[in-house]
């Protein structure tokens, strides 16, 4: 048995809720929620989406917080805390790989942002057309030096600011990174829905259609939900490890929620007006809107160069607050569960995650052609960790929250000033989520 290391603690609260709000915003709510928006019906899926929200993704969300403050652990080793002489610490190891291949494509989709934030802030996009946009991005692409490069790039950033630790690294980023990241939100959303035609644009996402509101697109709302958050695999544990008992649990994930779907739903309006008042299919999603799409509009603006380099920048925020919460619960777990001092355990990881990314991101490109399964190799690994990992994870998790520890893990919620939860909680940890999880894993598969 090791040593238990003494922990640290978040010296501010607002350090604490930049840190998880952060860990939490990242490429689905630019990547993935303007386009499932669109395509089933706006306002309507919406609604839907803020409804999983509270039912599923929240739930599941207080859950991974109270693991972790209650044990003082990463998720592995609050499992064999909480479940001495059991197997449900395996859930815990399952939910570090799962990090792992999640952050080695995390790493380079980050590097393309930091790279074409550079590109734009360089002047070197200025001279060209909007029709060009899409040759640069296959180039790109195809470039392997650039693709590597720019990981390395995410990586290097990523690994120096976790090596400093809780306070001095992770802290003190997400206390400046969030509110600059709110700010410049805000300031696209002031241009976008000032554009003629916007208006279409706020209509297509705050206008209800409720015939594309159907059983695939209320899937779809509990799906983002549940992805837009990042929990089912303990990626938060670790934050909450560092979380005193002053305010409840219930109090710290609302904000930490609310969070998120504000982000989601200022890109929401900051993409939409955009993109119809330049004739732009607004249910493009995925590289396509950001690399493709959003560059053609921006060239097409009055000081497009500007805004492009804001949005880029906005953009490679998120993803580096989202890169250093999940290095951090892998960090955690080498630190906690093999011993290994925090330099050590950052460098090795980093190394390790790397290695198996730089395939990925040349599947891309270069290597295009190789298609185990049929996918290339991205496609290979975003299925598993997607359709397999993450709901598998997600189903375990509320299983074990709503019918082994629920009792324990209700008390360490509801511990501190603010916000309780009661039966309806319980009721949502040990029926609405797993069922609304598994049928989203049947569907997928």
């Amino acid at each position: 048995m090791l040593t238990p290391i003494p922990r640290v603690e978040w010296a501010t609260r607002l350090g604490f809720i930049t840190a998880a709000m952060g860990g939490a915003i990242g490429l689905g709510n630019v990547w993935r929620f303007p386009y499932v928006t669109g395509k089933y019906g706006g306002a309507s899926f919406l609604l839907v989406y803020l409804g999983a929200l509270v039912l599923v993704a929240t739930p599941l969300l207080m859950v991974e917080l109270g693991l972790g403050r209650s044990t003082k652990r990463n998720y592995t080793g609050a499992l064999k805390k909480l479940l001495p002489g059991t197997n449900w610490y395996l859930l815990g190891i399952m939910g570090v790989i799962t990090l792992i291949l999640i952050l080695s494509f995390y790493f380079g989709i980050s590097g393309w942002m930091l790279a074409y934030f550079f590109k734009f802030v360089s002047g070197s996009y200025s001279s060209l057309q909007s029709n060009d946009v899409a040759q640069e991005f296959e180039l790109f692409l195809n470039s392997p030096w650039q693709l590597v490069f720019w990981q390395s790039a995410v990586v290097l950033i990523t690994a120096y600011i976790v090596a400093r630790g809780v306070n001095k690294g992770i802290e003190k980023v997400a206390k400046i990174l969030l509110p600059v990241l709110f700010v410049m939100t805000i300031g696209l959303v002031i241009r976008s829905v000032t554009l003629p035609g916007a208006g279409a644009g706020l209509e297509f996402f705050l206008k209800p259609d409720w015939s594309k509101l159907n059983a695939e697109a209320i899937l779809a709302a509990f799906g983002q939900a549940f992805f837009t958050l990042g929990v089912g695999v303990g990626s938060l544990t670790i934050y909450g490890s560092y979380l005193n008992k002053e305010r409840t649990i219930g109090s710290n994930s609302a904000i930490v929620a609310g969070g998120d779907t504000l982000a989601a739903i200022l890109m929401g309006l900051f993409i939409f007006p955009a993109a119809m008042a330049f004739g732009i299919n607004p249910e493009v999603a995925g590289p396509p809107l950001i690399f493709l799409a959003l560059p053609a509009v921006f060239l097409s603006m009055d000081y497009g160069l500007v805004l492009a380099s804001i949005f880029f920048l906005c953009m490679f925020f998120a993803c580096l607050t989202t890169t250093i919460c999940i290095l951090e619960g892998i960090v955690g777990y080498l630190i906690d569960e093999w011993g290994w001092s925090r330099i050590k355990s950052v460098l090795v990881s980093c190394i390790f995650i790397s290695v198996i990314g730089v395939p990925q991101m040349l599947s891309f490109g270069p290597w295009s052609d190789i298609r185990p399964f049929g996918k290339t190799i991205f496609e290979l690994v975003d299925f598993f960790v997607s359709s397999i990992m993450l709901p598998l994870g997600g189903v375990a998790m509320s299983l074990l929250a709503g019918w082994i520890i629920k009792d324990r893990l209700l008390l360490e919620i509801n511990t501190g000033s603010g916000f309780r939860v009661g039966s309806g909680f319980v009721f949502c940890i040990k029926f609405v989520a797993p069922l609304a999880i598994a049928v989203i894993f049947w569907y997928q598969l």
